[in-house]
């Protein structure tokens, strides 16, 4: 069994910022540790049903959370009162609220963000986005928490590993200590800009990933798809001042593996639907929860473009999700592209 000597040494309470199925995960699984988790959620009903039935039953239904637990409709009541915030909300929300909490957030906080994704026209991963939102903070006081990690699993306690990162390696190694279990191991990384660009880019190969299983191609076509979505992670990651060999770990190789084959996987499932001839309207119609890959592929789009950086997996997957192509003309652009050099196109 893992110690504790953190919580007790260090801080007891801790608030995260929003209670969608990761965020309502993440809580429980500190508040199981014995903190005391202020969450605040968007909706009311949410919290409602937390102190009605200690259960998120609209994102992570069946599961039964601590009582350590606080729900809370109202921000600011998380904010002003703990100095460690685990944000995790979408990614086109981040800015609001960013911007919202930075009138009260204390000014020695570390803010930890385990939302993916890149802001569309600014094109800042989560990390730039708050802080230039909240100009207290330094970017010593962000740590990014990524890695392959279904909320479902780690709510069931799934044995499963994924990394945290920041520029201040002390304070990643803190944050570390505070959200490893025995069924949570966490490694410290220092290279918060490649677990970002990591986490954001899978989820639009997971789309393509998709497209593959629905249309029935096989598995050499998803390994293929794969490798080369890694591939380019990697490029944009590099020109975006990111370390090579953190996409060969957990927030890399890892998170996109998963992604690209778990059936929990939103993207994944986006992907496999239309491959199988929905729409992107008749999809997003029945979805409760947020693909984030289908904002996120406008923005890696336009950054790429903005770059100059050939990413042809990306282009296919802004194609079909943006211009009425279909994966079946995807999958053809990309098979009888110019023939060129495996190794010389990763750098």
């Amino acid at each position: 069994m893992l110690s504790n000597k953190d919580k007790k040494n260090e801080v007891q309470k801790i608030g995260v910022i929003g209670a969608g199925s990761w965020g309502t995960a993440l809580a429980n699984l500190l508040a199981e540790k014995g903190y005391t988790v202020y969450l605040w959620a968007y909706e009311p009903e949410v919290r409602q049903d937390i102190l009605k039935y200690g259960e998120n039953r609209l994102f992570l239904p069946n599961i039964k959370l601590s009582n350590n637990i606080i729900p809370t409709n109202d921000i600011d009541e998380v904010v002003k009162y703990n100095k460690i915030l685990l944000i995790v909300v979408p990614s086109h929300t981040m800015r609001q609220i960013a911007n919202q909490i930075s009138q009260s957030i204390l000014r020695d906080s570390i803010v930890i963000t385990a939302s993916k994704g890149i802001e569309d026209c600014s094109y800042l991963t989560m990390m730039g986005v708050i802080l230039e939102s909240i100009p207290v903070l330094n970017e010593n006081q962000i740590v990014v928490l990524s890695g392959p990690s279904f909320a479902k699993e780690v709510a069931n306690r799934v044995p499963t590993a994924i990394s945290v990162a920041s520029k201040d390696i002390d304070i990643a190694t803190r944050i570390q200590h505070i959200f490893a279990t025995e069924y949570l191991r966490v490694y410290v990384n220092d290279d918060p800009i490649g677990l970002e660009i990591g986490g954001a880019v899978k989820n639009v190969i997971a789309i393509a990933a998709g497209f593959v299983d629905g249309m029935n191609l096989g598995l050499n076509t998803r390994a293929a798809l794969i490798t080369r979505g890694l591939a380019e992670i990697r490029r944009l990651g590099m020109k975006m001042g990111a370390k090579p060999h953190t996409f060969a770990g957990l927030s890399g190789v890892g998170d996109l593996i998963l992604t690209c084959t778990g059936d929990l996987s939103r993207n994944y499932t986006v992907g496999k639907q239309l491959g199988q001839g929905m729409t992107i309207s008749e999809i997003q119609d029945k979805r409760l929860t947020v693909a984030e890959g289908v904002r996120n592929t406008k923005s890696v789009y336009n950054l790429a473009k903005k770059l100059n950086i050939e990413l042809p997996i990306i282009n296919e997957v802004y194609k079909a999700l943006y211009e009425n192509s279909t994966p079946a003309d995807a999958i053809a652009r990309l098979m009888t592209r110019r023939l060129g050099h495996e190794t010389i196109e990763l750098e």
